[in-house]
């Protein structure tokens, strides 16, 4: 492999190693901490971060609040609080070593205040902020509010190109890096577009190529680092990147591999799940009450996700064309209509146990068990509007506080789901994100035996190639 030379990231000369921000809790200060100690470019999740008692052990964040505006709030408070005491941890652990960024989406509720009372709080501990989900238009005048490097997360040049025609080149002198992220084989939340086709994934060489481009001749961008996120594993890989003159510089973001560390603050379950996937079991779905693409193990959490959208059939409110059969639905036995074949699929799945319809904003009714039936209502009601508008609640952070339809029982809460995940070992039943390349864990020769690295060790690792 070429020599991996440092790179010029958020000020200072850094191995161009960037550790991936990843979700509630699952990238937090002191993995970050360790990244930035080794060298690197830790990255802390500044999505409803942790806070501590005295004790050290995490605040369960609990909602009093009677409204989903006031249950809102409480949360914005929270992820404040936990934003600065991650920034804390993580600037502590890393020695004056490497750099701290705080990682966000932009679709997360309240994006904006939440990295202004994180920077306002952490000021001198956080170096740069990245951010993706979303059009992050307003990311770089935030950042240079106060003077930080700012690194926005997309999947193509088009959408490059339309952040800074708007917003990005009145700031272009503290545009860190653009990241990259391949939007077929990165965990979490991802940039697949209405214009791609999720079974048919591109190479991204030519993507970024046209990126850096653009970049180089449309915005004076020759030596803005990009940095290639999704799918990294082994720098070898990637050896006709390095020190390419045609790609410009370029840094690598891991997402994936830092969660099987023994600073990586996910259960030991968790950890071992990772060890023994097999290639496919990572699940690329669009049941995330975002609307967008994510990528996501497969389990019983995504395989009951599976059977309510199997589990529908379209419905009229009343008689037109086919649709001429009728459907008593919900407590009062109110009547739909639906085609003759369809009135056979519903009641099949009535007399397997299947006995809640539910209406979704599509008009289709879904059949799920009573006892879900309960869970879904229970949790679209207890709401605490974690994004800036969620398809499963119809929560919006718009004056109106609703995204103006119905809500949609085919998706979940995802809060609640990646709290449950991060503090507990219950890895099953909850949803649990991970890259596309996460099966390699278990045939990579540096996890024989069941060996988890420390951060430092897999840093030290990356650098070689492996």
């Amino acid at each position: 492999m070429k020599p991996l030379n440092t790179l010029k990231i958020s000020g200072i000369e850094a191995l161009p190693l960037v550790e991936g921000g990843k979700g509630i809790s699952v990238s937090n200060g002191e993995s970050s901490g360790a990244w930035a100690a080794a060298g690197g470019i830790g990255t802390f999740s500044g999505v409803n971060a942790d806070s501590y008692d005295a004790d050290g052990n995490p605040i369960p964040q609990i909602y009093h609040g009677k409204t989903r505006r006031e249950r809102h709030e409480e949360l914005l408070a929270y992820a404040i609080k936990g934003g600065i005491t991650q920034a804390k941890i993580a600037y502590e652990a890393s020695n004056g070593h490497g750099r701290i960024h705080m990682n966000v989406l932009w679709e997360m509720a309240g994006a904006e205040r939440v990295l202004h009372g994180v920077l306002e709080g952490a000021k001198g501990m956080i170096h740069g902020v990245t951010c993706g989900a979303g059009m992050p238009y307003k990311i770089a005048e935030i950042c240079a509010h106060y003077g930080l490097h700012y690194y926005p997360i997309v999947s193509s040049a088009r959408a490059f190109r339309a952040l800074w025609k708007r917003a990005y080149h009145k700031f272009h002198d503290l545009l860190g890096g653009v990241v990259y992220e391949d939007p077929w084989l990165a965990g979490g939340h991802n940039g697949l577009s209405n214009v791609e086709d999720p079974k048919q994934p591109q190479d991204p060489y030519p993507r970024v190529l046209e990126l850096r481009k653009l970049m180089r001749d449309e915005c004076g961008l020759a030596e803005t680092p990009i940095i290639m996120a999704g799918g990294v594993w082994y720098l070898r890989e990637w050896d006709h990147w390095i020190g390419n003159p045609e790609m410009g510089p370029v840094a690598f973001q891991f997402g994936t591999r830092p969660l099987l560390t023994q600073e990586s603050p996910i259960s030991d379950a968790w950890k071992q799940r990772l060890l023994h996937l097999n290639e496919g079991d990572v699940y690329l779905n669009r049941f995330s009450p975002t609307g967008f693409y994510s990528s996501a193990v497969s389990n019983p959490f995504l395989d009951e996700l599976k059977a309510r959208a199997e589990h529908q059939v379209a419905y009229s409110q009343s008689k037109v064309g086919e649709h001429e059969w009728p459907f008593p639905v919900g407590a009062r036995g109110r009547l739909v209509y639906l085609t003759a074949a369809d009135k056979l699929r519903a009641q099949s799945w009535v007399d397997q146990g299947l006995t809640e319809a539910l209406r979704t904003p599509d008009s289709t009714l879904i059949f799920v068990r009573p006892e879900k039936a309960n869970e879904i209502l229970t949790d679209q009601i207890n709401c605490m509007g974690c994004l800036s508008q969620c398809q499963f609640s119809n929560w919006s952070q718009n004056e109106q506080g609703t995204t103006g339809r119905k809500a949609d029982p085919r998706s979940f809460c995802i809060q609640k789901t990646l709290q449950e995940i991060s503090h507990s070992d219950k890895i099953d039943d909850q949803l649990m994100f991970a890259g596309h390349n996460a099966y390699r864990f278990r045939d990579d020769p540096f996890y024989s035996n069941g060996f988890i690295p420390t951060v430092k060790q897999l840093v030290e690792r990356l650098v070689t190639g492996d």
